[in-house]
């Protein structure tokens, strides 16, 4: 009995703790980490770039990072088809493409909700709801899933597939109902009530496994990665590491920033994690001027494609 109470004392402070203020500090430390690395390495950092040397190379890279954007709206449709709703509309993706812009307003929930607004009015609110909610847990499942190619340097890695595990129809309800808790901000902003017999009713899943949206969504990490890549290799001439050392240490960063919601994009949280986790492999200067590269390339990727979209709001409040 004694082990019942210890355990339930033990549960009820776990409960207690405030993940946002953790993810908050997470991402404030992140920022401090980058900017302290930043000012001690300042007097050899050199942001010149050859156009004419490197411009192909830094163009490849925006290109890779406009087809992730591709990729990921792609993901998001067959999630959609997965939870058995044929959104026949042809702008669907065009529409998340465009939307992907407001992952960087502050709150880091309007693209979410743009997205259930919008597929509300073709779908059911549930198939809305969950194929919003989901997706950010198919990106982290296909990242966690190239991160764990790094068990041929540890063992550690292979614990990085658990995710993985739970992506199936089975077990998918079960993610649903812990990732809800997560945007109670959200859900409070769209007044939506869930339960599981709605989950049960309103969905038609059509498959165990969700083949079609996770490949896209392991296409979106890997062309992410062959962006950052190219930018890497802009500024790094004589690069010898490992790729594969790389890509482990790009999705577990990648995945840090998609975790904190403080972090508009992951910015601050990607970089600093980065850094952290490539140690002396690459030299501090290179490194800090190919992340910030990359970090403007692919936020422009974002701007030039959301353009229409930003557009179209301005001038309907005009």
């Amino acid at each position: 009995m004694r082990l019942n109470i210890g355990n339930l004392s033990y549960w009820k402070f776990f409960r207690k703790i405030n993940f946002n203020d953790l993810k908050i500090i997470f991402f404030i430390s992140s920022l401090l980490y980058f900017c302290i690395y930043f000012f001690y390495n300042i007097k050899h950092i050199s942001f010149e770039i050859n156009l004419g040397k490197n411009g192909n190379s830094l163009f490849l890279s925006f290109l890779f990072c406009v087809l992730s954007i591709f990729f990921n709206a792609f993901a998001w449709k067959y999630i959609i088809k997965w939870f058995g709703s044929e959104c026949k509309r042809s702008n669907l993706i065009s529409f998340y493409v465009f939307s992907n812009i407001l992952k960087y307003v502050p709150g880091g929930i309007w693209h979410f909700i743009e997205r259930f607004n919008f597929l509300q009015k073709v779908s059911n609110p549930q198939v809305a709801l969950y194929s919003t909610l989901i997706e950010p847990f198919f990106m982290l499942s296909g990242a966690f899933l190239l991160a764990s190619l790094g068990v041929i340097f540890s063992p550690f890695y292979l614990f990085l597939i658990l995710p993985l595990i739970f992506l199936n129809s089975k077990l998918i309800y079960f993610i649903l109902v812990r990732l809800e808790p997560l945007k109670k901000k959200t859900l409070k902003l769209l007044k939506f009530v869930n339960s599981k017999d709605q989950f049960e009713n309103r969905l038609n899943i059509l498959s165990f496994f969700p083949t079609k949206a996770f490949l896209f969504e392991i296409g979106f990490v890997l062309t992410k990665f062959v962006g950052f890549y190219f930018c890497l290799n802009t500024f790094y001439i004589d690069n010898t590491l490992n790729i594969i050392f790389l890509l482990v240490i790009f999705s577990l960063s990648w995945s840090l920033g998609l975790i904190v919601p403080a972090a508009p994009s992951g910015v601050g949280v990607f970089e600093a994690c980065f850094l952290f986790l490539v140690g002396r492999n690459i030299p501090e200067n290179i490194i800090l001027v190919s992340l910030i590269y990359f970090r403007v390339i692919s936020t422009l990727a974002d701007l030039l494609l959301s353009l229409p979209f930003l557009l179209r709001k301005t001038f309907s409040k005009i």
